[in-house]
């Protein structure tokens, strides 16, 4: 018997980079060594994407049925094949509400084991808003499906490096909404989140950084309607009487250079671009994707599904790998 973990990968949007980036990492030693890959999406289409990019695909296929039977040798690599799209059904670096639907049956299923305890965590492929809004599906990504699904009483998303690590506390809404979605409780929340998440991936106690809302932090009320003084210092000093070690709020425009990225472990953003841009300046091949506050593990790479390259060989799988051993590091 392996002791290997198993860990469910999503295919991703079929359209996109997720197949080719599942094939390298299923052809990759460094990752079956540490775990037993479980990917959900449709074999079909691997098979098609590995012919044309000339990739060895060999692992062992099986239906979702199967997969339900356990009517296999569990201890190795296997594709659940979920029959979602043909490889007729969509054309690769093309936008359709198809392979949003067959994007969004992956993660359910993988969904499913995992809250079902058959799984360790799940590592997902890039899917496109667009393609799942198209398909009629409501959740903005992946955060919010799997808030939803696991019923987590409180939730963010991280975005995980070793070079720049953010957390954040509103993601997908628009810029004109983010202070009505902004509490003292919520960005406790996103702080308690953080220091946690820290202490398990570097085992010490982290030092964390939050940021203003507004340019300069506010330049106490010149800026904003006073966001950092009512609702942003609230959270920190609360987090304080907790033993938190945070500082701010700091101008967002400070807050990532050098000298603070040395001295500190993570920092707590607002809204989305306020990390989402120097987390993609500093670490865009090797930064993860992660839901804080979930009953089971969840890692994601942190990149779209790159339409403009998809299926043509030169897709990086270097996010998804760090996703993949981080999903590994945190399930021990």
């Amino acid at each position: 018997m392996s002791d290997k973990m198993p860990l469910a990968i999503t295919m991703g949007d079929p359209a996109g980079v997720g197949p080719e980036i599942v094939l390298r990492a299923l052809n990759e030693q460094a990752i079956t060594d540490i775990c037993n890959p479980v990917v959900f999406g449709d074999a079909d289409v691997l098979k098609a994407c590995a012919d044309r990019l000339q990739l060895s695909f060999d692992t062992l296929v099986i239906s979702l049925d199967e997969w339900h039977d356990q009517q296999f040798q569990k201890y190795q690599p296997v594709v659940v094949s979920l029959n979602s799209i043909g490889v007729d059904d969509f054309r690769p670096g093309v936008l359709s509400a198809a392979t949003g639907q067959a994007s969004f049956d992956y993660i359910n299923a993988a969904l499913n084991s995992a809250i079902g305890g058959r799984l360790a965590s799940v590592t997902t492929g890039p899917i496109n808003k667009l393609a799942l809004s198209q398909a009629g599906i409501k959740f903005p990504g992946h955060t919010e499906i799997f808030s939803s699904r696991t019923n987590a009483a409180r939730s963010c998303m991280m975005q995980y490096s070793e070079i720049i690590t953010c957390t954040f506390v509103t993601v997908h809404v628009g810029y004109a909404e983010v202070p009505k979605f902004l509490s003292p409780g919520r960005i406790l929340d996103v702080i308690e989140l953080t220091d946690s998440a820290i202490r398990k991936i570097r085992g010490h106690q982290p030092r964390l950084l939050i940021c203003g809302l507004n340019p300069h932090a506010g330049e106490q009320g010149l800026f904003g309607n006073r966001e950092e003084e009512e609702l942003i210092l609230p959270a920190i000093e609360s987090a304080r009487a907790k033993g938190i070690l945070i500082d701010g709020p700091l101008p967002p425009d400070t807050a990532f250079i050098p000298s603070r990225r040395a001295s500190s472990d993570a920092v707590i953003c607002m809204y989305h671009d306020q990390g989402h841009i120097p987390v993609k300046a500093l670490a865009f091949d090797s930064a993860v994707n992660t839901t804080l506050g979930l009953p089971i593990i969840r890692t994601s790479v942190d990149h779209g599904t790159a339409y403009d390259i998809a299926w043509k060989g030169s897709a990086s799988p270097s996010s998804l790998f760090a996703a993949i051993k981080l999903a590994v590091k945190l399930a021990k």
